[in-house]
């Protein structure tokens, strides 16, 4: 069973920067493409940014130019480089394979707080 574990996240003001990370127990970023994913309270969680197996990236256009995700398949390790971050960045964040249907167990997520 695959377990995914995310961190990274803190409370930072606005225009800050924060690195998450993603670990997973198993190697699975060569057989699945990636997202990371955000809930904020009263919301539903959405995917914000992803990356194939072959390393193509997208993002929501709300994070475009600020958020960078990447991965390092050796340390099975997923990551989320977020710059100029803004208060409704504020969620908690989680990682899983980009497609619902390929969905693993969800983390704990981490809490990023951007304060104003």
């Amino acid at each position: 069973q695959v377990r995914l574990v995310e961190s990274g996240g803190g409370l930072v003001q606005a225009g800050g920067s924060l690195r998450l990370s993603c670990a997973a127990s198993t190697s699975i970023f060569r057989l699945n493409d990636m997202g990371w994913y955000r809930q904020a309270p009263g919301k539903q969680r959405d995917l914000v940014a992803s990356m194939s197996t072959i390393g193509r990236a997208n993002y929501i256009d709300s994070v475009k130019g600020r958020f960078t995700i990447s991965r390092d398949n050796a340390k099975n390790t997923l990551y989320l480089q977020m710059n100029s971050l803004k208060p409704e960045d504020t969620a908690v964040y989680y990682c899983n394979t980009a497609s619902p249907r390929s969905w693993y167990d969800w983390g704990q997520g981490t809490q990023v707080t951007v304060s104003s």
